[in-house]
């Protein structure tokens, strides 16, 4: 078993987390106020950019391939190295979909 550090850009908050277990159960387990909802992958609540370093996580069924090297669903991901989170952004998939929902989704006619 290896461990990682894990910080969070912007907050000051580290922790140490094995390639065995989940940066969320770690974040839970330390106090640390990650958000979550399904805990399986799908919803993306636990999304955080990677700006630094490699997780694995394949059962992150949420993410593309693509989004996968860049995005972290902390409730799958597993580090893979020492990592720089960015908590709370979420992949360009999920921001097109909640932009279409409220309306918004047409960026051609605003470059028009």
């Amino acid at each position: 078993m290896t461990e990682y550090t894990v910080e969070f850009v912007g907050t000051g908050e580290s922790i140490t987390v094995s390639d065995k277990e989940t940066i969320l159960n770690r974040c839970i387990e330390e106090g640390i106020a990650q958000e979550f909802s399904c805990r399986v992958g799908m919803c993306l609540a636990c999304s955080a950019k990677v700006v630094e370093g490699e997780v694995t996580q394949p059962a992150a069924r949420g993410l593309t391939d693509e989004e996968k090297s860049e995005y972290a669903l902390t409730c799958m991901a597993r580090p893979e190295s020492d990592l720089k989170l960015d908590r709370g952004k979420y992949p360009p998939s999920i921001e097109a979909e909640h932009a279409a929902e409220e309306g918004t989704g047409d960026t051609a006619a605003a470059d028009d």
